[in-house]
């Protein structure tokens, strides 16, 4: 018996956008409508687990590797299928929003590959998830030349040999897009839709101009995810008709339970994995939220304070590198985050130095390559790497078998010795209040101090004041981390932006509503799984 045809899929509230028949074709959407029947019910299972699991370690406080997965991790014989040759050599990727301006500043960076993100960086306004498809669509039909009608300065590619390639980032599981529904008024999952689109219009495209349809897959909780987007992509390949394998998929360690399934979640997609990447905002956020009920050793301090080289942190990273090259992926490292100041040469001179140990330190670690977000920083990165690697692509051939990692290494939070502050408090309420206002307006990365902040910041921000508030901190002066604390110093914030930015550029703005929406999330006593899930009920558009 075949199966039955897929569900007609329904375009609600959203105004039309200039070009989207280009896009949402009938066939485009007969494929995601598919993607839809035959995986979200797997999907929604895998939100449950989550819960489970979350429940599980709530009454516990611990994690474990996985007893019944011990064959994989024993089983020295398997590797990841050799990269493709557009994929060989990542030294530097750059990341960003699928704008049109940002889609050809990334591709001329001059970075190996650039992360065009649907998920952290972009706030999922039907606009930005739409146009978003288009521009990639005209880049990789260089039809993508772009004259910005505000400083009137033009922007064009280069040749297609000097573009970077490009690693697509859809939405995670737990996000759904609500102007696409099925017959029955059920949303899609913004993974579907982001993936369905994408590889639907682009897979042959892409392996026309010698590349192929790659991803980078955010928030993956355990390797059962990993399986699913495995059974995704089979689907995907055999129906557009390219070969099995073509996609590759690299997926982003940045969740404390996929910290302990590395080798399975490289398993499970070993046809189709490209490597793996360590994160550190997500990250963070993770260790909170599932160890938020653990007492005080697991309290974090100040985001600024947990640096890569905290004992927990290396433990994350050096496992990561090891797994990798143990099974023949690469190992990508976080992200550079600083965006170079156009009027305080002291202030870029600091961070250009902190960026390039940060690389340095990932080079040696035997990464093959690692993250920024801005084009300056692109020619530090590489130099890191470039005295390591050389001429060669990658060090896969490092094994790092010098790294042992006991799974209480990883959540020895208490071997970092900071505490918590008074500024760090200021801190997260700053940055969550600017960041989230930010996102109601449809931005999704955001220059904020001198940093590229996204949605993972704003969840770290968040996660902090809630923990700390849970715990009863008490900082260097004397204040105690309380509800009212927290509302004293987020109204404070808001006062000094709106004399920062004046009346008129206030009462534009969405910041009562931000100010409003980082108290919720901050506050609550049930906490909230995602900032974004709230926070998406308010985007307009």
């Amino acid at each position: 018996m075949s199966a039955p045809a897929p569900s007609p899929l329904a375009i609600v509230d959203a105004e039309p956008l200039p070009r989207q028949e280009e896009v949402l074709t009938d066939a485009a959407l007969a494929f995601v409508a598919e993607l839809h029947r035959r995986f979200t019910p797997r999907r929604d299972e895998l939100l449950a687990r989550r819960a489970e699991r979350r429940a599980e370690i709530a009454r516990t406080s611990t994690l474990d590797f996985l007893p019944e997965t011990a064959a994989i991790r024993a089983d020295d014989s398997w590797r990841v299928a050799p990269a493709p040759a557009a994929l060989n050599d990542r030294r530097v990727e750059i990341t960003g929003p699928t704008d049109r301006k940002m889609t050809i500043n990334a591709l001329n960076s001059g970075a190996k590959v650039w992360l065009a993100d649907f998920e952290d960086a972009s706030a999922p306004t039907w606009e930005n998830v739409i146009l978003g498809q288009v521009n990639l669509i005209d880049a990789y039909t260089r039809n993508i030349d772009f004259t910005d009608p505000g400083s009137g300065k033009s922007y064009a590619l280069r040749p297609n040999e000097e573009l970077a390639t490009v690693v697509m980032r859809p939405r995670g599981w737990h996000l759904n897009e609500r102007h696409l529904v099925d017959a029955d008024g059920r949303a899609v999952p913004g993974a579907f839709v982001d993936f369905g689109l994408y590889f639907f219009h682009n897979a042959q495209r892409l392996l026309d101009l010698g590349k192929g349809p790659y991803f980078y897959l955010p928030k993956t909780e355990s390797h059962l995810e990993a399986r699913l987007w495995n059974d995704v992509f089979v689907f995907a390949q055999d129906h557009v008709g390219i070969p099995q394998g073509t996609v590759r998929a690299t997926v982003l360690i940045e969740t404390i339970t996929a910290a302990y399934e590395m080798e399975e979640i490289l398993y499970e997609l070993r046809d189709h994995a490209a490597g793996l990447n360590a994160g550190r905002w997500d990250y963070l956020f993770s260790i909170v939220k599932n160890f938020r009920d653990g007492g005080a050793k697991f309290v974090l301090p100040d985001r600024n304070a947990v640096t890569m080289t905290a004992p927990f942190m290396r433990a994350y990273t050096e496992l990561l590198v090891r797994t990798c090259h143990k099974r023949g992926a690469h190992a990508i490292g976080g992200m550079a985050a600083f965006i170079p100041s156009r009027r305080d040469a002291e202030v870029n001179k600091v961070a250009f130095e902190k960026v390039r140990a940060d690389k340095d330190r990932e080079a040696n670690d035997g990464f093959d390559g690692s993250w920024v977000a801005h084009p300056d920083l692109v020619p530090i990165a590489m130099e890191s790497f470039d005295k390591v690697l050389g001429d060669r692509p990658n060090q896969k051939d490092r094994l790092r078998e010098d790294v042992h990692v006991e799974a209480a290494d990883l959540i020895a939070i208490d071997s970092l010795h900071a505490k918590p502050t008074y500024n760090g408090l200021v801190n997260a309420v700053q940055v969550g209040i600017r960041y989230i206002e930010a996102w109601l307006r449809g931005l999704g990365a955001v220059a904020i101090f001198n940093l590229m902040e996204d949605a993972a910041t704003a969840e770290i921000s968040r996660s902090q004041i809630w923990q700390w508030i849970n715990a009863g901190v008490e900082f260097e002066n004397g204040d105690r981390a309380t509800p009212e604390l927290a509302r004293k110093v987020a109204a404070e914030e808001l006062s000094d932006i709106r004399q920062e930015i004046g009346e008129q550029a206030f009462a534009a703005g969405h910041w009562q509503e931000a100010h409003d929406l980082l108290l919720k999330v901050s506050l609550d006593e049930n906490y909230a799984d995602f900032l974004t899930l709230p926070a998406y009920e308010q985007l307009k558009g």
